[in-house]
């Protein structure tokens, strides 16, 4: 079997697969407000063209792959597609990223599906700040872990992204939220994407920072690498204490991790983004449906592989990437 490996020795074996780029939730750092248009549209790649997309994709070592959106929650019969991913026999993991306002009903039928973990946005325990956050209700999110939980996702993971003057003071309570609870908890720091410039500029925080903070009340461990664990994605994770939990910091801007990136994206209409923080895409929809082969397909993937950047400029040119977070699936 054939790998993906860029310029910078990076082996790429992660595939981020957005399903939508729509979303029930209205958060400022990933949506525009006022997209509320659930209607699927024609370029959207339909449930064959993702499976034989996906299959080139393992075929080239990609091994873990994780359903994002927008919501992907709103892709009509989810589960019936992860339940054609989960039997390539190269696939190694799934797992989606929701916010999980509609996973009370579809909690089991993706965990009988074949997916094992989840990762749930959750930004505020407070409802009237999650409301002005997401314009959501905070009740919806809180039975939607339940249902996890309940179907048996394991670990379960909550994805905060943290906003100076917004949500920053709640990091100690939510930590102790996921203690109490058995989850794991990933800070996230806000980047500029899309029209979020303004905002992250104004709300940003440095997740070092936090991680002081948290340090005067918690007892922190830095995790060792151990295999224990599956983590494709981007966090580093410590201990907290004896109580078993983990907590993770996601840091682009304090202190990027592109040196280590193993990461590529795909959006519901089938173009790869080899990194999320530039504007380099590949239309293998656009090729799919134009009659392309598997090889024209896998040599493209290989091309783009080849030419991933090798680190993002949010720092640098933080008004480059105009699309917005939900169409790249974050």
């Amino acid at each position: 079997m054939s790998v993906l490996i860029d310029q910078f020795q990076r082996r790429i074996r992660y595939l981020r697969l957005s399903v939508t780029d729509q979303c029930d939730l209205r958060c400022g750092y990933c949506l525009p407000k006022g997209f509320k248009d659930f209607v699927e549209p024609d370029d959207w790649l339909n449930f064959d063209e993702i499976h034989r997309v996906i299959k080139l994709f393992t075929q080239l070592g990609v091994d873990s792959i994780r359903l994002t959106g927008g919501e992907p929650l709103l892709r009509k019969n989810l589960p019936l597609l992860a339940e054609r991913l989960v039997q390539l026999p190269e696939l190694k993991d799934l797992a989606i990223s929701t916010n999980a306002v509609r996973l009370t009903k579809l909690a089991e039928p993706l965990r009988n599906a074949g997916i094992k973990r989840v990762n749930i946005s959750l930004d505020s325990l407070d409802p009237e700040r999650f409301r002005s956050i997401s314009q959501g209700k905070l009740e919806k999110v809180l039975a939607g872990l339940q249902a996890a939980k309940a179907a048996g996702f394991a670990p379960i993971k909550i994805n905060m992204v943290l906003m100076a003057g917004i949500n920053d003071d709640e990091a100690e309570d939510i930590l102790a939220f996921c203690i109490h609870h058995g989850f794991t908890l990933r800070f996230i720091e806000i980047m500029p994407i899309g029209d979020t410039g303004r905002l992250s500029s104004k709300h940003y925080i440095s997740l070092q920072t936090i991680k002081a903070r948290l340090a005067r009340r918690f007892s922190l461990i830095p995790e060792v690498p151990s295999g224990h664990h599956h983590d494709p994605g981007p966090a580093h994770y410590m201990r907290v204490g004896d109580t078993g939990a983990r907590v993770g910091f996601i840091t682009p801007m304090s202190e990027h991790f592109c040196a280590d990136c193993n990461r590529i994206r795909l959006t519901a209409d089938g173009t790869l983004y080899p990194c999320l923080g530039q504007n380099n895409a590949i239309p293998l929809g656009h090729m799919l449906r134009n009659g392309a082969s598997d090889t024209d397909l896998l040599n493209a993937i290989a091309n783009a592989i080849h030419f991933k950047p090798e680190r993002h400029e949010f720092n640098e040119k933080p008004q480059q990437v105009l699309r917005f977070m939900s169409m790249t699936g974050g």
